[in-house]
């Protein structure tokens, strides 16, 4: 079912709940309307936005264009072995009822990505991680639409070329594929992941180590350090953590020995940018009705009447200080929606 609105506040659709309006609204049950929309010469000349659980989205202006709601349902299970399952999810599902729904199956793999908002529609996209997991550890296949060709098309893991909240959808794909589906590989006999952060302290609160005690671990985790999105607004972790030479690692480990920070290779060192964040001094700071979260600086919050551009001020000024106190950039992992430059016509949507 197709279902047409016009001028409707996007607050509830996204989780910072910063106040902008979309000047039409289509919501869609069935990915072959889709079709249908994309013929609509209502919108024929008009910028357009897929928009899934706005969890990563800011708004700094009224959307003078169609925020596309692709509202597909479904979690079928599509074969299964004595080791594993592959599980269909539909891309209107919310990704944290479906981590539930695996882990009271008993199958493993997702539960270390527990309590993450959004949509299945944005996880390969963003190839959604935390705890030592990512989202392409489970990923077989994606499935959607080829906007070029207006066809349906599906693909593998590989050919997603998954990297660090990163994938094909944000560059060969950006703007020509519409996730309808994505197709997860979950394991029968699971092997609880919890050597990451302080997964390991926190299960001491509980019997045994299942990969339900892991899910149970990871949502005090997170409900500690946190805000809950419902009770103020954030779009979870606003910058990534930058990757440095190891070189330049290991020179401001000379002067900051308490630099957190991971050698991923020969050649690349990833930072913390919770740390370095931190060490500039923004931890808990408030300005009007935006500032950083009080015990995750990497959240930044909406502390209830924000716009978009307090909060992307706010972020510059973070990068600034950051970068003038240790030579590295900070890059967003916050999409920003500036105006309909950053929007895209007809058969060419983002997907957030």
């Amino acid at each position: 079912m197709i279902s047409i609105e016009h001028n409707i506040s996007l607050k509830a659709y996204t989780t910072f709940g910063i106040e902008a309006k979309a000047s039409h609204f289509v919501r869609f049950t069935e990915a072959d309307e889709w079709f249908e929309i994309a013929k609509n010469t209502e919108f024929q000349n008009l910028s357009r936005l897929i928009l899934g659980g706005g969890s990563n989205l800011l708004f700094t202006c009224d959307f003078k264009g169609v925020i596309i709601y692709p509202d597909l349902k479904g979690i079928t299970i599509e074969s299964e072995d004595g080791n594993s399952v592959l599980i269909k999810a539909m891309a209107g599902e919310v990704w944290d009822e479906f981590v539930e729904w695996a882990v009271n199956k008993n199958f493993g793999g997702i539960e270390n990505l527990s309590l993450i908002p959004g949509h299945i529609g944005a996880t390969p996209v963003q190839n959604i991680g935390a705890y030592g997991a990512e989202a392409k550890d489970t990923i077989e296949k994606v499935e959607g639409i080829d906007l070029e060709t207006s066809t349906y098309r599906q693909l593998d893991k590989s050919s997603c070329q998954f990297g660090y909240r990163n994938s094909i959808f944000k560059h060969e794909l950006k703007d020509k594929f519409l996730v309808t589906a994505v197709y997860f590989r979950l394991q029968k006999n699971p092997v609880p992941v919890t050597h990451y952060g302080n997964v390991e302290e926190e299960l001491k609160n509980y019997p045994e180590k299942t990969i339900r005690s892991v899910r149970q671990a990871i949502i005090a985790i997170r409900r500690k350090k946190l805000p809950d999105p419902t009770e103020i607004g954030s779009a979870g972790s606003f910058f990534k953590n930058p990757f440095i030479p190891c070189q330049q690692a290991e020179d401001l480990k000379k002067i900051f020995p308490s630099l957190s920070s991971f050698k991923v290779s020969d050649e690349l060192t990833k930072v913390s940018a919770a740390w370095l964040i931190d060490q500039c001094g923004w931890k808990g700071k408030r300005t009007g009705n935006v500032g950083v979260h009080a015990t995750q600086p990497l959240v930044l919050v909406n502390y209830g009447n924000a716009t978009g551009n307090e909060v992307l001020n706010l972020a510059k000024e973070i990068e600034e200080s950051v970068y003038k106190k240790f030579l590295i950039h900070l890059d967003k992992e916050v999409i920003i929606i500036k105006g309909e430059e950053d929007s895209n016509p007809l058969g060419h949507p983002l997907q957030i």
